[in-house]
C-alpha cells in the first residue's frame, strides 16, 4: 500500500498533522540492535518545528515513544512501533481551506482523488508525517553505523539563487559544521546569507526553496538491483516521496548532460589494492548499483506553498475567489528536511543491504 516503504526492511507511516499523533511500524529490523529512545530522540530534535527563528513557530516536543519491537534496550525482530503525539494543534486556523483549495497545494488533487480529505493543516499531506520516516530512519542509520561504519551527512547548498561556492564541501562535512546554523550550510558567510534571504522572504508574508546535497561514505560495492530498483532509482523514489521536493540528481546530475564521454567517464585504478574510480561523476552509482565510491546526490525543494499573501484559487463549487494562507508554516522548509533526507537515504541503504545479502550470501553452491 502507499504509505509502506522497502521490501525487506520496511517502514509503514500513519497519523495527520492536527491529530492525535502520528507515527510508524517498522518491520523486519533484525534482532539484537541496540537502540534506545533518546537515540531516536536525537533526529527528531532536529526536524521539529520551533527550532529557530526561521522556521515555524509551531511549539512541538515531538516525544517519541517506542510502544513495541524493543526490550530491555534491544529490538527484539518483531515490528517495532513509535508514536510522537501532537500537542500544539490548532485546527482552527484552517477552516476557511475547508471549503477553498490552497495553490500549489495537495488539498485539490487529494479532494478528486477521494472525494474526502482531512483540511487541518493538510492532514496526511502534512510534512508532519515525516516524524515517522526520521524515527524510522534513526533506526537504520544504526543498523549502518554498526555493520559497516557507513556515514551518512545531507546539508543545504542553496537556499533560492544563494549558493555554496564551487568546492566549499571538497572535504566530508561533519555534523557539526552541519549543524553550526539553523539553516543547516557548513559554509558559515553563505550561511548568514541564506538566513537573512529567509527572514526577509517571512517579512513579506512570503516563502523559498532550494536543494539538500546527500553524501553518503562507507557503502560496499553491490548494493542495488539491476533494472527497475537500481540504487539511484530507489534513492530517488524516497527523495521525490518527502514533500516539497520536485527535482533530483545523483553525481554529475544535468551538469553532466552538457559534457563528452571522455570528460565524464570516471576511469578505474588500482588504489591501495582496491579497484577506484579516479573522479566520481558517478556518484558511486554505475548501472544501478553501487561501487563503493561516496554516493552523492542532490535534491531540489519548491517554496513553501502556503504564504501569507492573497491568492487567486476556486472553492469546492468551482467558484473563484481569494485565500490567504493562515496557521504557523516555514518560510522555508528546507533547513528541516536535512534530517528527512537523511533518514530517507538510510531507510533504502539498509533495504538493498539485505536484499543483497539474502539473495547472494544466504546460499553457497
Amino acid at each position: 500500500m502507499p504509505n509502506t516503504f522497502g521490501h525487506l526492511f520496511s517502514i509503514t507511516t500513519w497519523g495527520e498533522s492536527h491529530g492525535g499523533g502520528v507515527g510508524v511500524v517498522v518491520d523486519g529490523c533484525p534482532p539484537g540492535l541496540p537502540i534506545t529512545t533518546e537515540e531516536i530522540q536525537v533526529e527528531l530534535d532536529r526536524r521539529r518545528p520551533g527550532q529557530s527563528d526561521i522556521s515555524t513557530p509551531r511549539k512541538e516536543a515531538d516525544a517519541v515513544a517506542i510502544l513495541s519491537g524493543v526490550y530491555q534496550g534491544r529490538t527484539t525482530g518483531t515490528p517495532i512501533s513509535m508514536m510522537v503525539h501532537n500537542t500544539d494543534a490548532r485546527p482552527g486556523a484552517y477552516a476557511e481551506m475547508a471549503e477553498k483549495f490552497r495553490p500549489s497545494h495537495a488539498d485539490f488533487t487529494y479532494q478528486q482523488k477521494f472525494g474526502i480529505r482531512n483540511p487541518e493543516g493538510g492532514g496526511r499531506s502534512s510534512a508532519r508525517e515525516t516524524i515517522g520516516r526520521v524515527a524510522a530512519g534513526a533506526i537504520a542509520k544504526k543498523i549502518l553505523a554498526l555493520a559497516g561504519g557507513v556515514e551518512i551527512r545531507a546539508f543545504v547548498t542553496r537556499i533560492h539563487d544563494i549558493e555554496m561556492p564551487a568546492g566549499a564541501a571538497a572535504e566530508f562535512p561533519t555534523l557539526e559544521a552541519v549543524e553550526a546554523s539553523a539553516v543547516r550550510c557548513p559554509h558559515a558567510a553563505t550561511a548568514a546569507a541564506m538566513i537573512e534571504r529567509i527572514k526577509a522572504v517571512r517579512s513579506e508574508g512570503d516563502s523559498v526553496g532550494g536543494v539538500i546535497e546527500c553524501r553518503i561514505r562507507g557503502v560496499p560495492a553491490g548494493l542495488g538491483e539491476p533494472v527497475f530498483d537500481r540504487l539511484e532509482a530507489d534513492l530517488a523514489k524516497a527523495m521525490l516521496s518527502i514533500p516539497a521536493t520536485k527535482a533530483f540528481e545523483v553525481g554529475s546530475g544535468f551538469a553532466g548532460s552538457l559534457l563528452r564521454g571522455s570528460e565524464h567517464n570516471d576511469l578505474f585504478e588500482n588504489r591501495e589494492g582496491r579497484v577506484r574510480t579516479r573522479t566520481n561523476r558517478s556518484g558511486g552509482v554505475q548501472g544501478g548499483i553501487s561501487n563503493g565510491e561516496e554516493i552523492l546526490f542532490r535534491t531540489a525543494f519548491k517554496p513553501t506553498a502556503t504564504i501569507l499573501q492573497p491568492q487567486a484559487t476556486v472553492d469546492l463549487q468551482g467558484r473563484e475567489t481569494e485565500l490567504i494562507g493562515r496557521g504557523r508554516h516555514d518560510p522555508c522548509v528546507v533547513p528541516r528536511a536535512v534530517p528527512i533526507v537523511e533518514a530517507m537515504a538510510a531507510l533504502v541503504l539498509v533495504d538493498h543491504w539485505m536484499r543483497q545479502h539474502g539473495q547472494n550470501r544466504c546460499f553457497a553452491f
